[in-house]
């Protein structure tokens, strides 16, 4: 096994959430490294199981063999078809850590890092897809390129970088992280060089992997298949998915829109567990600095 893969994040807070019972069924939507699914294990008993997603297929590597545990090589967009093909009616807990693992960030021939000049602009989780990151450069209209740097980089200059990126590919095609480097030099000069270009690196790679989406349809089939008194447990990273995880949470919709009933109470399908998002200690930041924008939130489906 990779011992290096990836380290978990918050893993005994987001698994204590969980309130696991020895004889629960489980689901990590995000096996990765294996990390979150080990610790489930060790809380199970025999009658127990765990079900773990993951659509890269270097997870496949971490694999524990256990008659307790299911891994499932796919998205977790198909949470609900999966368990219903493994005949499970109800889970008690969901478990979700939505981060990209420093193992995707530390493989040259991904494309996630802007560290690594001459890897391919890959930057898809499952390398069976057929979107990748030089494909959108090279194809998007730019009011599509703009509004997926404004939308999911967050960068003000997602317009100008949008008609650079278009202007650029006339005479080059982009291939190599290298190619879409030149492109952002003029955007990124001074000491905020490092953040622009991660945003604009995670803006591609969530429009690579259709992020939000998948998001969305994961967090509405887990309210589906959690049976009452069910938990899910999400750790976020960034604002984007924290707003739609937040929003959902405390009112069942994306939007966050609050609905109330004839007496005026507030109608959410779920109790929140933690009213203060948790976040990683000061020693788990010292020691994983990847965790430094991790937040917690847990609820019950009532």
């Amino acid at each position: 096994m990779d011992k290096v893969y990836h380290v978990p994040v918050l893993l005994k807070e987001s698994v204590d959430g969980m309130a696991i019972a020895s004889d629960s069924i489980c689901v990590d939507v995000t096996f990765g490294g294996g990390g979150h699914s080990r610790e489930i294990l060790s809380r199970l008993g025999k009658k127990g199981h765990l079900y773990s997603f993951d659509q890269d297929e270097d997870a496949i590597n971490n694999i524990q063999e256990d008659e307790r545990f299911t891994f499932v090589r796919s998205n977790f967009r198909y949470l609900k078809s999966f368990m219903k093909y493994y005949g499970v009616e109800e889970v008690d807990a969901v478990l979700a850590d939505l981060g990209v693992s420093s193992h995707h960030f530390d493989d040259e021939g991904r494309g996630f890092s802007f560290r690594f000049e001459e890897s391919d602009l890959d930057m898809r989780m499952n390398q069976q897809g057929l979107k990748t990151a030089a494909k959108i450069l090279n194809t998007y209209t730019e009011e599509r390129l703009a509004d997926v740097f404004y939308l999911y980089g967050e960068l003000r200059q997602s317009r100008r970088i949008a008609a650079a990126i278009v202007q650029q590919r006339k005479n080059l095609p982009y291939k190599k992280v290298k190619d879409l480097l030149d492109t952002l030099a003029p955007f990124v000069k001074g000491e905020k060089e490092k953040k622009v270009l991660a945003q604009a690196f995670q803006a591609l790679r969530i429009e690579v992997n259709e992020e939000m989406e998948t998001l969305k349809e994961m967090l509405e089939q887990s309210l589906e298949v959690l049976k009452p008194g069910g938990r899910l447990s999400v750790i976020t990273y960034h604002s984007l998915e924290d707003r739609l995880v937040k929003n959902f949470f405390k009112t069942g919709n994306f939007e966050g829109k609050v609905e109330k009933d004839f007496f005026g109470n507030f109608e959410t399908p779920f109790r929140l567990i933690n009213n203060k998002v948790i976040v990683p200690s000061r020693e788990e930041e010292e020691a994983n600095p990847r965790s430094r924008s991790a937040k917690l939130r847990i609820v019950e489906k009532k």
